[in-house]
């Protein structure tokens, strides 16, 4: 069997895999690099004062999210379209990949500069730790991107690509 034989036969299939596979990895990659990125700020302001961890985990907790997002687009793709009854075309495999697309970019670039932002909130929790919930705001701003991105993934897996 040649490669273009391969990919007439299975291509469909292979890259909605490859699209799971991508919103998987790039919202992972941008919350642990996010999540890794605030826990070692947080881990300074922890050792010298210990009653403020749970304040600083909801900062450090929050980039975590652009991974479930593209956790959830991952299973959709798998779930819904991969899993299902009917085989998949070429031309709808490359619709499911760049389906994956939005909440995979939008997950790895938010959760990085959401992790800066959450890095600059822990310094507000460190000299005023009354004003801490503004730190918090100014980190889920930057989540709405991520939200977006996983909607616009979501509205065009659902949406049935014809055969």
């Amino acid at each position: 069997m040649t490669f273009m034989e391969f990919m007439n036969a299975n291509g469909g299939i292979v890259l909605a895999g490859l699209g799971a596979a991508l919103a998987v990895f790039m919202g992972g990659w941008g919350s642990a690099l996010g999540c890794g990125m605030v826990g070692k700020a947080a881990a300074g302001i922890i050792a010298e004062e210990p009653e403020k961890f749970g304040k600083a985990l909801i900062l450090q907790l929050l980039p975590g999210t652009q991974g479930l997002y593209g956790f959830v687009i991952g299973l959709f793709i798998c779930l819904m379209r991969i899993g299902g009854a009917d085989p998949i075309s070429l031309a709808q495999g490359f619709y499911l990949l760049f389906a994956a697309l939005p909440v995979g970019i939008a997950g790895l670039t938010s959760a990085k500069f959401q992790a800066q932002v959450s890095t600059a909130g822990l310094q507000i929790l460190a000299k005023n730790p009354s004003q801490n919930t503004k730190g918090i705001i100014f980190a889920v701003i930057v989540e709405t991107y991520a939200i977006l991105g996983l909607v616009a993934s979501i509205i065009m897996v659902l949406v049935t690509y014809p055969a």
